[in-house]
């Protein structure tokens, strides 16, 4: 797909694109949403990038950054590996169902997407404000066969937190829908991923956001190919994109272990509700 910047030179272009990159990696790697919920809306609200140029090059920023906040996570052993592997399956076959469907819709009805998943994720994150860390869940006795349980260390608390997982079947279907979300924005899924983790599946938030970073990359990659095969990946808006997000999730990966709670889910509540506003007014 051909698609350039128009009046914007192509040093000022690079460089807007860079910094949007860049806090956007910085809000996906705390919020476990891989960088392209602030990046999209930025490329093609501010800089009048095609929807799906946009979306190809956020899916490509996604594995990146999947790989280097990944890393850092399960170093610092907040990743739960078991529950990544379990949930990857349906997210992977969620995004390619979406970028197939992508093709075919238009972009107007696209944004209006956009912004009602973030809004439907806002509102369930709103409802739980609690770190479920701390309170029984039921049991799952294919979460017990699948040794899904897990603990991860809170220097905040100054001790090891452990935790169960419960309904894992919900989660699966949820991230069939999560995979979707991805395929069609560019978003990594994480949107979905997080609210499923930390709300259906019971895992603390840390979890949920260290263990959705693992995960977007390869839902990401499945979605990518096929945008790459209809000429939808530029990468003269992709290359500055995957270095900004890259070098903002490194900040956001060293940031996070000491991060609160509570703040970070403020924090998403905050990005999810603006970014829904501004795709919902542009549709």
């Amino acid at each position: 797909m051909a698609w350039s910047p128009g009046a914007v030179s192509p040093l000022v272009f690079v460089l807007a694109t860079l910094g949007i990159a860049v806090l956007g990696g910085l809000l996906g790697s705390l919020v476990g949403l891989g960088g392209g919920i602030v990046v999209v809306p930025a490329l093609t609200l501010g800089l009048g990038v095609d929807f799906h140029v946009a979306v190809g090059a956020s899916l490509v920023a996604v594995i990146a950054t999947s790989s280097g906040a990944a890393a850092a996570y399960t170093r610092d052993h907040l990743s739960n590996l078991r529950v990544a592997m379990f949930l990857e399956v349906a997210t992977v076959a969620g995004a390619v169902t979406g970028a197939l469907v992508a093709g075919l819709v238009a972009t107007s009805v696209l944004h209006v997407v956009f912004g009602g998943v973030l809004v439907v994720a806002a509102l369930g994150m709103v409802t739980r404000r609690e770190d479920r860390a701390s309170h029984p869940v039921a049991s799952s006795e294919l979460a017990d066969r699948l040794q899904l349980h897990g603990e991860y260390p809170d220097p905040i608390a100054g001790r090891t937190v452990g935790y169960r997982v419960a309904r894992p079947g919900l989660g699966f279907g949820l991230m069939y829908l999560a995979g979707i979300t991805s395929g069609l924005l560019g978003i990594g899924g994480g949107t979905f991923k997080v609210p499923a983790m930390d709300l259906a599946m019971g895992l603390p938030l840390k979890v949920s956001t260290a263990t959705s970073n693992l995960m977007i990359g390869v839902t990401a990659a499945g979605a990518a190919l096929v945008y790459l095969g209809r000429g939808e990946v530029n990468p003269y808006v992709a290359a500055p994109v995957a270095l900004g997000v890259v070098a903002g999730a490194a900040l956001g990966a060293r940031l996070m272990p000491r991060a609160d709670p509570r703040r970070l889910r403020g924090l998403f509540v905050v990005v999810l509700v603006v970014t829904a506003g501004q795709m919902l007014v542009a549709a």
